[in-house]
């Protein structure tokens, strides 16, 4: 493949800054613009910058927008759509797409709409009518907050009491501290099972072969406990469109076409000997599950990201085993505090005790003078990845890596991939639903 010209854009937080970097590694021609003033620094020294991502338009072979949000709107699909239609080649969403992950209740009316299973469900505009909903239909529910607070990951809870008596009381607390900024919320049946994620790859009129499946970690704390965060780590496979992706996202191939979406897109599912029952939607880059999924893509990214964003059919080399992603965080990760930040972890130097970068992957991070930085303001330097033909291979390889790492202050969860091996697993595989390669 000849060097092509890759502009990434984001236009809230910084995100795509390592896969700019392994673009830019592959040889091609990459600007990487960042609109949010405090991150502008990230991925300094690892990737080129834009100043004007719309004067570098024309410019780009292939534009790629790594979220849905414009600052605290939801945004970047209306631009994908509009450029698409003056000719470019964009990875991103259309405003209908972004408002799967945006709107809740929305994105349940288009599974049911196209024939996919979904759980018990119902969205609130107020808390009190919520809690009188709860009172009349006691049980256990998840609380997802809708609108730009669902960014809060904190805000998200999953009620534990057969009553439901916990999810009223935390909606009491929220309508105090919170009912200012959350515009809404849903309630969501709590279901049990085994929480797995089926993300696909779209090409404006059709999925790619190769589907990813991935299992979030998203407490801070061993054992999944701690507050919610984006995420702590990942781990993952590639498989055929199988049973579980024919019920979910293989059912929203029509309507994807009909947006025109390009590039990725997760379905959030628990699954059960009874059947799948999606929870939510990434329509968009995951983080740093797009990471992990750029380390296990063997080919080229450019060219799957060309490919794909060109209407072609991608078919990328994936690895053929299992993958493990661990986040690497600083203080006061997952809060905002500035003074800890400023205390301990801003422009924390990162120390390698080996020469090999095999599978390190920057996050918020810079280079500077050849040294390797925190960056930003969100603690979150590294992801740092391994594979194997067993999920324990893949573990044993990723945290070898970071035992070569050294960041004052830095901290991690030492489990991501256990629940695989630890059951996971043995019951996805014996209700018949999947397993590498199949």
């Amino acid at each position: 493949m000849d060097p092509k010209r890759f502009l990434f854009v984001s236009l809230d937080a910084a995100l795509i800054g390592d896969v700019a970097w392994q673009v830019h590694r592959e040889g091609h021609d990459v600007r990487y613009y960042i609109e949010a003033e405090k991150d502008r620094e990230i991925a300094d020294g690892f990737v080129p910058k834009s100043d004007d991502w719309r004067a570098d338009v024309e410019w780009a072979d292939v534009i790629v927008f790594d979220d849905i949000w414009v600052g605290r709107d939801v945004g970047t699909g209306e631009i994908a759509r509009r450029l698409r239609s003056e000719g470019h080649a964009v990875i991103g969403g259309t405003p209908n797409t972004d408002r799967l992950e945006e709107d809740r209740g929305y994105a349940m009316e288009i599974l049911e709409a196209n024939g996919v299973n979904t759980i018990d469900h119902r969205v609130f505009d107020d808390f009190d009518d919520g809690i009188d909903f709860i009172k009349e239909n006691p049980g256990p529910y998840v609380i997802k907050p809708l609108g730009e607070v669902q960014n809060v990951k904190r805000l998200l809870y999953v009620g534990n009491e057969d009553d439901g008596s916990d999810v009223i009381d935390v909606l009491r607390a929220y309508k105090k501290a919170w009912g200012h900024r959350m515009k809404g919320f849903q309630l969501q049946r709590k279901v049990e099972g085994v929480e797995i994620a089926i993300c696909g790859f779209f090409n404006g009129g059709t999925f790619i072969e190769q589907v990813n499946f991935n299992f979030e970690h998203k407490r801070l704390f061993p054992g999944n406990i701690g507050p919610s965060t984006g995420e702590m780590g990942t781990s993952m496979f590639w498989a055929g469109q199988n049973r579980l992706f024919e019920e979910t996202l293989g059912r929203l191939e029509g309507w994807l076409a009909e947006e025109g979406y390009v590039g990725s897109i997760d379905i959030n599912c628990i699954v059960n000997e009874r059947g799948i029952y999606p929870l939510e939607f990434t329509p968009r880059f995951g983080y740093p599950t797009i990471t992990l999924q750029e380390e296990s893509i063997e080919s080229s990214t450019g060219q799957f990201f060309y490919d794909l964003a060109g209407g072609n059919d991608p078919e990328p080399v994936v690895h053929g085993g299992y993958q493990i992603g661990v986040r690497i965080v600083l203080p006061p990760f997952p809060f905002d505090d500035e003074k800890t930040y400023d205390e301990n972890s801003r422009n924390a130097a990162v120390v390698f005790e080996t020469d090999s970068r095999e599978g390190i992957h920057i996050e918020d991070a810079k280079m500077v003078d050849g040294q390797w930085r925190a960056a930003g303001e969100s603690g979150m330097p590294l992801v740092v990845t391994g594979k194997g033909d067993t999920m324990q291979k893949a573990r044993e390889q990723a945290y070898d890596r970071i035992d070569t790492i050294v960041i004052p202050n830095l901290y991690y969860r030492d489990d991501i991939g256990e629940r695989w091996i630890d059951g996971e697993g043995d019951r996805l595989l014996a209700w018949g639903y999947l397993g590498p390669n199949e």
